[in-house]
C-alpha cells in the first residue's frame, strides 16, 4: 500500500531536521503553527522560534528584519494569509531587496476541504510568480517537499513554496535528485504530455495509466515543482516530441502553471493545449474528493483533455 504523508508534515519534519544542521535558521509563524507543523521546530528550538500572532504582515517584516542580520527565516502561514493577506510586505520588504525570507505557506488550495472558499487560497501561485525575485515551488510530495525545504534554505533569496493539508501518496523516490528550476519526466510517452504540479501529479499519473491500458494513448508525465524559474527546455522539448499538451494544477486557470507553460509554448513551439485547473470561481466547503469532481480536478477530466488535444 502506498504511504500517504501530508506535505505539511514533511516539512515540519524537515525543519527540525534543518535547525540541527545551521544555526542561523530561525522560524516564524501567526498563531497557526500546530497546523503549518512549524511547533517540531519551536519545541526543539524554542529560542529559535517567533510565534507573531495573528499578524501575517508583520511576520513578513519581521522576516525580512532578520534576513538582513544574516539568519535564514522561514516564514509560515495558511497560503491565504501569507500570499494575500501580506502581499505588498512580500513585494515591497522581501522582494524588492532580494532579501532571503523561505515562505512556506500550508492548506493551499481546494484541498483544504470543509474549511470553505475563505481559507481555500486557489490565487497564490499567480500572485507570488508575477513578483520580481521570488521563487515559487509546489512539491509533488513528501519527498519532494523535503528536498525542496533544504534546497530552498541553500540558496539566496526569496521562496515561495506551497503545500497542503491533507495526506497524498509518496511518488518519488529518497534518492531522486531535487534542483530548483528543473522538471522530472515520471513517464514516458509520445503522443501527449501532462505536466502537473503538486497534487495533481498523483491525478495525471493515474490518468496517463487509464489512457494507455484503455485506448493505447501514450502520455508523458511531467512533475514540474517549480513553476518559477520554470523548466523552459524540458517543456519546448516535450512540446516539439509530442506535439500536444495538458496542465494539471489545484489552482486558478488565469495565472498558475497552466499559464506559465503556456507562455512558453506560444513563444517558442506552439501546440494544441488544455489547462485543467480552476476556473474563475471560489471555492466551496465540502469533502476534497467531492469538491476535485465538482471542480473538474480527476483523473477523469484530464483523460478527456488529453483526447481532445491529440484529436487536434
Amino acid at each position: 500500500m502506498t504511504e500517504m504523508i501530508a506535505t505539511r508534515d514533511a516539512y515540519g519534519k524537515t525543519l527540525v531536521r534543518l535547525g540541527e544542521i545551521d544555526k542561523d535558521v530561525v522560524v516564524l509563524d501567526a498563531d497557526l503553527s500546530k497546523s503549518t507543523k512549524t511547533h517540531d521546530f519551536a519545541k526543539k528550538f524554542p529560542e529559535r522560534f517567533f510565534q507573531m500572532g495573528i499578524s501575517e504582515q508583520d511576520m513578513m517584516g519581521t522576516a525580512a528584519g532578520l534576513a538582513t542580520c544574516g539568519k535564514i527565516p522561514f516564514a509560515s502561514t495558511f497560503a491565504i494569509f501569507a500570499s494575500g493577506r501580506a502581499w505588498e510586505q512580500i513585494r515591497n520588504t522581501i522582494c524588492y531587496s532580494n532579501l532571503n525570507v523561505k515562505i512556506v505557506a500550508t492548506h493551499a488550495g481546494i484541498s483544504v476541504g470543509a474549511d470553505g472558499s475563505s481559507h481555500q487560497c486557489i490565487e497564490d501561485i499567480s500572485l507570488m510568480r508575477t513578483i520580481a525575485n521570488m521563487t515559487v515551488i509546489v512539491p509533488c510530495d513528501a519527498v519532494e517537499t523535503g528536498k525542496a525545504v533544504m534546497t530552498a534554505a541553500a540558496m539566496k533569496g526569496p521562496v515561495y513554496i506551497r503545500l497542503g493539508r491533507a495526506k497524498v501518496p509518496i511518488i518519488l523516490n529518497e534518492d531522486e535528485d531535487f534542483e530548483i528550476g528543473k522538471g522530472k519526466v515520471l513517464i514516458d510517452g509520445s503522443d501527449a504530455t501532462i505536466i502537473a504540479c503538486g497534487i495533481m501529479v498523483e491525478k495525471a499519473l493515474e490518468a496517463a495509466q487509464k489512457l494507455r491500458v484503455r485506448g493505447g494513448t501514450n502520455c508523458r508525465v511531467i512533475n514540474i515543482s517549480t513553476i518559477k524559474p520554470i523548466d523552459e527546455q524540458l517543456i519546448i522539448k516535450a512540446a516539439r516530441e509530442t506535439r500536444a499538451i495538458v496542465t494539471a494544477e489545484e489552482h486558478m486557470s488565469k495565472g498558475g502553471l497552466g499559464s506559465a507553460v503556456a507562455e512558453v509554448i506560444v513563444e517558442n513551439e506552439p501546440v494544441p493545449m488544455r489547462m485543467i485547473a480552476i476556473k474563475d470561481r471560489f471555492g466551496e466547503s465540502g469533502d476534497p474528493g467531492e469538491l476535485f469532481r465538482e471542480f473538474g480536478l480527476t483523473e477523469d477530466d484530464i483523460i478527456k483533455a488529453v483526447e481532445e488535444v491529440v484529436k487536434k
